[in-house]
């Protein structure tokens, strides 16, 4: 089964955007079409914001830049905020990117517009576009402010990668730690202690070497014997590792794994719900029905296992159910957050309690980050050089143990 995003027409003459599970498009469409809707489009789903930025996966989609992506829209708002049609905005703004790729996006999306085709829906045919972006700019047709919704997606988007680039930026000094310390661990035990192995043999003849030198003489000696089948066995497993977590079983394994890890699980909760909150209130700004904001937001959260999660929302609320209470059902929204929106809900204030949300766990989720981050450096660092000193001690011991012998046995 796969995510379609679905273009429809309502009964009361209403256009929504819909995500719909199916085997493929064409069940997708018969299954709307059974339900009384007037289906405009199906597109697959893609695999959320994470997937499209940077653009990933074709040829075009690796080379179009997320700096491009933003800079263009921030000039598309401009351009419609001076009053400028959007068919000659988008053909001034395709002469002027510096981004061949985006070019070429663009020149597709000009010959659409040209036949008739609404802008987002022109957009949604690039199957390069997040989600939100597409029913964003939808939004922003149906309710005639096109340059105020892409400034609030815009302003959505940066705080997104901001904080995903703090991410980046925090765990990167920790894990050069572990590779430099990786690396230094196999020189001493690959290396070193295998050209020492002669010495321990000649001042074992004349005493027991210490157990320390013994274990580590032993680990050492098995890897190096062993390393040509060893090393081919880790990258092999290595291989299928990396391959089974591109799958979707493996994603969500990984992604359950994630959740279960102490900080870094709350962490993780916590840049979700700023990143739910934050899209959901730039949808609702534009229009867009609850439900519908709720299944795209939620299906651009990037750990599977929250958004599998989530999919018992939307259900709920179209069944008549408050939506403070349908998110409880989640299971996983911090209560905090959902006392909050339940305030917004009950005051009729629920898009700018939706921005409270977002501002107040994008600052817990930094607070969290830090915690995490100086708690793995030293935790690595003591690790490793628990096992380098071990090492060492496995080395010099035996010598100090001899040098200090030797004046005795003399005397």
């Amino acid at each position: 089964m796969s995510d379609f995003v679905c273009r429809l027409g309502t009964p009361s003459g209403e256009v929504v955007t819909r995500i719909v599970e199916a085997t493929a498009a064409a069940d997708a469409r018969f299954q709307l079409e059974r339900e009384g809707f007037r289906v405009f489009s199906v597109s697959a789903s893609g695999g959320g914001l994470a997937s499209v930025l940077p653009f990933g996966g074709s040829a075009r989609k690796r080379h179009v830049k997320q700096s491009d992506f933003l800079l263009f829209n921030q000039q598309l708002s401009a351009l419609l905020r001076a009053g400028i049609p959007v068919l000659q905005s988008i053909t001034l703004l395709k002469t002027r990117s510096a981004s061949s790729a985006l070019r070429e996006v663009l020149a597709d999306v000009e010959e659409k517009i040209k036949s008739g085709i609404p802008l987002s829906e022109a957009f949604e045919a690039q199957g390069i576009f997040p989600r939100i972006y597409t029913a964003s700019i939808l939004s922003g047709e149906k309710s005639g402010a096109l340059d105020e919704v892409l400034l609030r997606f815009v302003d959505y988007l940066k705080r997104s990668v901001g904080l995903s680039r703090k991410l980046r930026g925090a765990l990167a000094y920790p894990a050069f730690l572990l590779v430099a310390s990786g690396f230094m661990v196999t020189f001493l035990t690959l290396y070193i202690v295998p050209r020492m192995s002669d010495l321990f043999k000649g001042l074992s003849q004349n005493r027991g070497l210490p157990t320390i030198t013994v274990i580590v003489l032993a680990i050492s000696t098995g890897v190096a014997n062993n390393i040509w089948w060893v090393a081919p066995l880790i990258l092999i497993v290595g291989l299928g590792l990396f391959v089974w977590l591109r799958t979707d079983s493996g994603r969500l394994a990984l992604h359950k794994f994630l959740l279960k890890i102490p900080i870094a699980g709350v962490l993780i909760r916590q840049m979700a719900t700023a990143q739910l909150s934050r899209s959901l209130s730039t949808l609702l700004s534009g229009g867009i029905t609850v439900p519908d904001s709720w299944e795209i937001s939620s299906q651009a959260l990037n750990n599977r296992e929250l958004r599998r999660r989530s999919q018992i929302v939307s259900p709920m609320i179209r069944e008549g159910r408050g939506f403070t209470d349908s998110l409880d059902q989640a299971g996983w929204i911090p209560e905090l957050a959902i006392d909050m929106i339940g305030i917004g809900e009950g005051s009729g204030s629920l898009r700018e309690m939706l921005d409270e949300v977002a501002a107040f766990y994008d600052a817990e989720a930094e607070v969290k980050l830090e915690q995490l981050t100086t708690l793995m450096e030293p935790l690595i660092l003591v690790f490793m050089a628990g096992v380098v000193v071990a090492i060492l001690l496995a080395i010099y011991l035996p010598i100090i143990e001899t040098i200090s012998s030797g004046p005795m046995r003399g005397h």
